[in-house]
């Protein structure tokens, strides 16, 4: 059965990355114009640590929905590690939230990368419901007043130039 949904998930994020031709599709962020509240959300790391969303309010939050299980979520989980040392003490945070799976098979994925960002678990699937999670990944940006600015369904080059420009201009352009 897994094999059928990886070739879901691949024939959904091929279509929405070619949906855009203006700009290189792994490098795209769907502009939000309402600018919702982000649900808030306490979830743990895999050393059982909490981490709440308000917690990094002020600052520029990439919230990734992810899943160990997900061909084009393993795709870009190298790129957002990337962004991390690009952004470091930058005002921007990142968190992965993967989807319904324990801290043993997270660590299994994440031991193969040198990963320097939150691995936070919804064991429960009870965050990604709070959110419009319709295909993995998905990601959110979320500005410093914690509100929902751009979203990006399917994989993305998270150290591409133009991805980190729209970062670092999230706070600056309100």
């Amino acid at each position: 059965m897994k094999p059928v949904i990886y070739i879901l998930f691949f024939l959904f994020n091929l279509a929405l990355s070619t949906a855009n031709a203006d700009e290189p599709a792994l490098q795209t962020l769907h502009k939000i114009p309402e600018k919702p509240l982000a649900p808030e959300f306490i979830l743990y790391d895999i050393d059982d640590n909490p981490h709440k969303l308000s917690d990094f309010h002020g600052k520029t939050v990439v919230i990734n929905f992810w899943a160990t299980w997900c061909p084009p979520c393993r795709y870009e989980i190298p790129s957002m590690e990337r962004l991390q040392e690009k952004i470091k003490n930058k005002d921007i945070i990142i968190l992965a939230i993967n989807i319904g799976e324990d801290a043993e098979t997270i660590f299994e994925f994440i031991k193969d990368y040198n990963i320097n960002f939150p691995i936070l678990m919804d064991i429960d699937s009870s965050i990604t419901k709070k959110y419009p999670v319709i295909g993995l990944p998905t990601s959110y940006i979320i500005d410093s007043e914690g509100r929902i600015v751009y979203r990006a369904i399917g994989s993305r080059e998270w150290d591409s130039g133009s991805i980190i420009e729209k970062l670092k201009s999230v706070n600056v352009a309100r």
